[in-house]
C-alpha cells in the first residue's frame, strides 16, 4: 500500500476512534442531589451532595457548592437519603416458598413446569429491584437447571427488569445429601441439586456449571438437621474434604469461588478445611472455627430471618431443632460481629417467599449487635469485595456504576426505612420512583 493511502486509512481509523470517544464523553449528565449521601464506605453520612452520573457509571461526587452544567439533568433528592443499590448475597429466584400447607419444597419441583418457574423468576427478579436490590447472588436454582444464568440474560439484554446476577447454577451435593427424599425407593425422582460422589465427579460438576455460565459454585456441605441425645443440634455432613477440595481448585483455576452452605458440626469444619470461600448460614460456629475464617479470610452470610419463622409445634422433635437453631445462630452471629468477620447481608429469598420484604434481614443484624451502618455496608460495599466488584458496585463513589436508592427518612436512625425504597436507579437508568422527584434541565452555576 502506498505510503498516502496508509496516512488515509490511518486517519480514517483515528477519526472513528475519535468520534466514538466523543460521542461517549458525550453522553447524557444527570446530577442527583442528595439531602444525605451514605456512600456504602464511609463511616458517616455527608449532606447536601451532587452525584454527577453520565451513562451508566458515576462521575463524580461533590458537595453543593459544585457547577451544575448547563443543560443537565436534575433529580432532586434534597429531601431524601441516597444510598448505593443494595446486595442480598443469598437468594434463590426459582424458588417460591417452602409453605408445608402448600406442599413445602417438593412442590416447586414437582407441580410446577420449568416455564411457570421461570415466570415466577421473572417475578422474584423484578420484585426485587423495586425493594432497592440492584443485585444478588443467586446460590443454585432448586432444580430448575442453568435458569439463573437464563435469567440474567434477559435482564442484561433488557427483555425483562431485575438486578445484577451473580448466579450459582445448579448447587452440587452427594448421594443422600438433598431433596427429594422419601419416596418409593424404586422410584428415579429429581433432585435439587447436582449429585456427586468422589473427586472425580466433583470435579467434572465444577466444570460443567463453569462451563454452562456460573459466576459461583455452591456446595451443599450438610444437610438435615436434629438434636442429638444430648440435647445439642447436630447437622448431617456430605461432602468429603477431598471431594470439595477438587470442586474449589477447579473454581478458582477458572477464577470464580465457592459457596458452601454448612450449618455446624463436621461438615462446616469439613467446608473449611476444604478452602470455601463463603459460609451460608453457619448457624453454630465454634471459637476455634472462627478463628480459621478470620485466618482464611472466609466470608460469613448468615442469613439470620429465615430461622425465625415457620417453627415447628413446640415440644415436637422438629419444633426443638428449630428453637435450637434460632438460639444457636443468635449466639455465632454476635461471637462473629465481635470477631470482625467478614459478614454479607442475605436472605435466602425462595425459601422465604418472594412476597416478604427482603430488608427485614437488616433488623435481624441490628437486633443481635451490628451497627445500622454496619448493617449497610454489609448490604452495600462489602458483598461488592465478596464479588470481586470492589469500588464498582456497592459505593457511591467516582467510576462505580449508577445504582443508587433513595429512602425518606434517616435508616442510620431507624434501619426499617430500607423497607421503605422510594427511588431506585440502575446502571443510570430510573426504574422506580415514588418521590416525584422529576428530572428538570439544570442551569449552569
Amino acid at each position: 500500500m502506498k505510503p498516502m493511502k496508509i496516512a488515509l486509512v490511518l486517519a480514517l481509523v483515528w477519526g472513528i476512534g475519535a468520534y466514538g470517544q466523543a460521542q461517549k464523553n458525550q453522553a447524557a449528565l444527570t446530577v442527583i442531589r442528595a439531602g444525605m449521601l451514605i456512600d456504602g464506605q464511609s463511616e458517616a453520612a455527608r449532606k447536601n451532595q451532587l452525584i454527577f452520573v453520565r451513562g451508566e457509571r458515576i462521575e463524580k461526587v461533590a458537595d453543593e457548592s459544585a457547577s451544575i452544567p448547563a443543560g443537565a439533568t436534575v433529580i432532586d433528592l434534597s429531601n431524601a437519603t441516597v444510598l448505593p443499590g443494595l446486595i442480598d448475597s443469598h437468594t434463590h429466584l426459582f424458588l417460591w416458598g417452602e409453605d408445608p400447607a402448600k406442599g413445602g419444597y417438593d412442590a416447586n419441583i414437582l407441580k410446577a413446569g420449568i416455564a411457570l418457574r421461570a415466570a415466577r423468576a421473572t417475578y422474584a427478579a423484578k420484585r426485587a429491584l423495586e425493594q432497592g436490590f440492584t443485585t444478588l447472588r443467586d446460590l443454585e436454582t432448586e432444580g430448575a437447571g442453568y435458569g439463573d444464568i437464563e435469567i440474567k440474560q434477559a435482564i442484561e439484554e433488557g427483555t425483562i427488569p431485575g438486578p445484577r446476577i451473580f448466579g450459582a447454577t445448579r448447587g452440587i451435593s452427594s448421594t443422600g445429601g438433598y431433596n427429594l427424599e422419601g419416596y418409593a425407593p424404586e422410584l428415579v425422582l429429581p433432585k435439587g441439586v447436582q449429585i456427586i460422589d468422589g473427586p472425580v465427579e466433583a470435579r467434572k460438576a465444577a466444570r460443567e456449571q463453569l462451563d454452562h455460565g456460573a459466576d459461583w459454585i455452591k456446595v451443599y456441605m450438610t444437610h438435615r438437621s436434629w438434636m442429638d441425645k444430648q440435647g445439642r443440634l447436630a447437622s448431617q455432613p456430605t461432602l468429603t474434604v477431598e471431594e470439595l477440595r477438587a470442586i474449589v481448585d477447579e473454581a478458582h483455576g477458572w477464577g470464580k469461588k465457592v459457596a458452601c452452605h454448612a450449618y455446624n458440626g463436621e461438615g462446616l469444619q469439613r467446608a473449611l478445611d476444604g478452602g470455601c470461600d463463603s459460609i451460608e448460614h453457619g448457624l453454630e460456629i465454634t471459637d476455634t472455627q472462627i478463628t480459621q475464617m478470620a485466618r482464611q479470610g472466609t466470608w460469613y452470610c448468615p442469613t439470620i430471618g429465615v430461622y425465625y419463622g415457620d417453627w415447628a409445634p413446640a415440644g415436637t422433635p422438629d419444633g426443638e431443632r428449630d428453637r435450637a437453631r434460632a438460639s444457636v445462630h443468635e449466639a455465632t452471629f454476635r461471637k462473629a460481629l465481635k470477631a470482625n468477620l467478614k459478614i454479607v447481608f442475605g436472605t435466602d429469598m425462595g425459601g422465604i417467599p418472594w412476597q416478604e420484604p427482603i430488608a427485614d434481614e437488616f433488623g435481624w443484624m441490628v437486633k443481635f449487635g451490628m451497627s445500622p451502618m454496619g448493617a449497610i455496608q454489609a448490604a452495600t460495599s462489602r458483598p461488592a469485595e465478596l464479588l470481586d466488584e470492589k469500588g464498582a458496585l456497592g459505593a457511591v463513589r467516582e467510576g462505580a456504576y449508577a445504582d443508587m436508592i433513595a429512602v425518606s427518612g434517616d435508616p442510620l436512625k431507624n434501619i426499617e426505612e430500607l423497607k421503605k425504597v422510594k427511588f431506585v436507579m440502575k446502571g443510570g437508568a430510573v426504574f422506580k420512583d415514588e418521590l416525584h422527584a422529576a428530572p428538570c434541565r439544570g442551569e449552569a452555576k
